[in-house]
């Protein structure tokens, strides 16, 4: 891995994560493991001997670590150290802080795990509480909102409040640019969908 060679902390850091899609295969491990097969469909784009390169990297670095899924799976997955959990809240800040960022000019997609993470980074307290099952695609996601607090975890919601399915793309769509909810169903109390986009409101673009 090539080095700044600076003590500095971020510097350092940056010797760790700064290797181009490295710091995207962290954010697409945040909300858990992952199969290879998996990261690959969530950082389209990437080459394979690419990803499998900075796989090694950050595990050598002792940010991942492979593990096997206990049964009936068995799945050799990737996941994040407890080291490497400490990087959540820098991925949610660099969210944060890039939302506001011209989008790019390709055609670029968004994937289930970026979407859920896109949440995460937008989250405002604003009188949404409730347990909302979240079907992307073949996707789940449990989403809980409580005392002014947001939880976001892959699998089924237990007793969901709303249900919402859709394809992250048109969802997005209507949480932050006006889209419509022609592509989304809504299941159980359609109406805590209006409070539930109040608690995820658009990035302010830089300079408005």
């Amino acid at each position: 891995m090539r080095t700044y060679g600076d003590r500095c902390g971020v510097a350092r850091a940056l010797d760790v994560i700064g290797e181009r899609w490295a710091l995207l295969v962290v954010r697409e491990l945040v909300l858990g493991p992952k199969r290879f097969s998996d990261l690959r469909a969530g950082l389209r784009g990437v080459a394979p001997d690419v990803l499998s390169q900075r796989l090694r990297e950050l595990e050598g670095a002792g940010v991942l670590r492979r593990a096997t899924l206990p049964p009936p799976g068995g799945a050799r997955v990737y996941e994040l150290t407890e080291w490497g959990r400490e990087l959540e809240p820098l991925v949610l800040g660099l969210g944060r802080w890039g939302s506001r960022a011209p989008f790019p000019a390709s055609e670029a997609q968004l994937g289930p795990d970026a979407f859920v993470i896109a949440l995460k980074t937008l989250f405002q307290p604003a009188g949404f509480a409730g347990v909302v099952d979240l079907r992307l695609g073949q996707e789940r996601y449990a989403l809980e909102v409580r005392g002014g607090s947001f939880d976001a975890r892959r699998g089924a919601a237990e007793d969901p409040d709303l249900t919402i399915l859709a394809d992250p793309g048109p969802l997005a769509a209507a949480l932050w640019h006006g889209g419509s909810l022609d592509d989304i169903e809504l299941l159980g109390d359609s109406a805590l969908f209006d409070r539930f986009r109040v608690a995820f409101p658009p990035p302010v673009p830089v300079g408005a």
